[in-house]
This record gives C-alpha cells, sequence and structure tokens, in this order.
C-alpha cells in the first residue's frame, strides 16, 4: 500500500496503530487522574494547556461529557509519549509548533499561555474545513514525500507549514473521536454496550437494536 494511501485511511499523520492490551492500558492509566493533577509526559506544560482546549472545542459538553472529563486529552499525551515512533513524534511536535505560531500570530500574542478559545478555535477551524480532492492529494503526496525524506535522514526533510497545521487539525480530530469513543464512560454509558453478547440477530435495523447508537468498541 502506498504511505499517502495508508496515512489516509488511518485517518490521522500520527500514522501509527496499537495493539489493543497497549491501548487499553493507556486508556486505564489516564482514566484513574484528574484534570488538575495532570502535567504532560509529551507535550510541554503550555501545550498541554492549549491541547485540552482544542479536543473540548471539537467535543465540548453537551448531554454527553466533554472531551476532558473524559481524560482525552491525557490520552493523546500518553499515546505519543509512549506508542508513537520517534519520527511521528517529531512530526506531531512540528505540526504542533506551526499550528500554535499560525495562531500567536492571528491573536497577536506572544505566549502559549495567553491563548485562550477564542485565539484556538477560528484558526482549528480554518485547518479543518474540507478540502478540494485536489488539494488534499496534493497535501498526501506531500506528506508520502516528507516521510521517505525521514527516512533517508539525509536533511532533506521539509513540508510546507500549512500542510503541516492541515495535517495536526485533522489528526487531532481523528484521533480525539477515537479515545472518546474509546472511553469507559462513552462506552459503557453513550453507545450501545452489551459486555456479554447475545444472540445474534442478523435481519433488523439498528434503530430496533440500538435505539439508532453506534455499539462500544
Amino acid at each position: 500500500m502506498e504511505r499517502r494511501v495508508a496515512l489516509k485511511n488511518m485517518g490521522l499523520a500520527f500514522g501509527y496503530t496499537v495493539a489493543a492490551p497497549t491501548l487499553l492500558g493507556i486508556v486505564q492509566s489516564c482514566s484513574s487522574k484528574k484534570v488538575l493533577d495532570w502535567t504532560p509526559e509529551f507535550f510541554s506544560k503550555d501545550e498541554g494547556t492549549v491541547m485540552h482546549t482544542l479536543v473540548d472545542i471539537l467535543l465540548p459538553k453537551t448531554d454527553t461529557p466533554s472531551a476532558t472529563e473524559v481524560n482525552v486529552h491525557m490520552f493523546i499525551d500518553k499515546f505519543a509519549n509512549e506508542v508513537l515512533p520517534i519520527e511521528h513524534q517529531d512530526f506531531l511536535k512540528m505540526g504542533m509548533n506551526n499550528f500554535t505560531n499560525k495562531v500567536l500570530a492571528s491573536a497577536q500574542k506572544e505566549a502559549l499561555s495567553e491563548l485562550d478559545e477564542e485565539d484556538l478555535e477560528p484558526v482549528f477551524a480554518t485547518y479543518l474545513k474540507k478540502r478540494t480532492d485536489e488539494v488534499e492529494e496534493a497535501h498526501e503526496k506531500a506528506l508520502e514525500a516528507y516521510f521517505m525524506a525521514v527516512e533517508k535522514n539525509d536533511g532533506s526533510a521539509v513540508l510546507d507549514e500549512e500542510i503541516s497545521c492541515y495535517s495536526f487539525a485533522n489528526s487531532l480530530r481523528d484521533i480525539s473521536i477515537w479515545s472518546y469513543k474509546t472511553s469507559e464512560y462513552v462506552g459503557e454509558e453513550v453507545l450501545a454496550y452489551l459486555p456479554i453478547p447475545g444472540e445474534y440477530i442478523a435481519c433488523e435495523d439498528e434503530q430496533t437494536l440500538t435505539q439508532g447508537k453506534a455499539w462500544s468498541l
């Protein structure tokens, strides 16, 4: 499979998959911590604060918990620190840096600690907008070329900052949704949850079986 196809299919330029036991271990280690006690392991303290705000912009509190209430920000930090290979860690840091620089410039502020939701939301929304098929294909090709250059390790790995920001924003959206749906509360209380599988019903509509809810992973 071509690298750009793999990246697209994974839906996140973090570009890595993890075995279920490892994933569950990360989820469980996050679930016991309180937000106020959290110290990022991968991101800096100020980057962690930005991440905390971004995931709640994506998944705010409604009739279900917000992303941070189920520790999505902690999961992402721990996943990046414990699972991602070094080249993808570097890619994530580059994306975060380029993205936050765009926000600082837009908000005319000097430090990440000064940024709030009003500063982050419009820039985030810009990079989450649907791209044309042509632009998306061009971005995928640029990502492919970038990672091939990284593998060569000859100093030729360069990626346009705009592409990096698009990649960061879309990757963050995908992994936030993934980790949100994987959380214990959402899995058991929001999605259709059946800890002990029952009878197999092949020909029935979703509304009747689960009131329209997706099954918990």
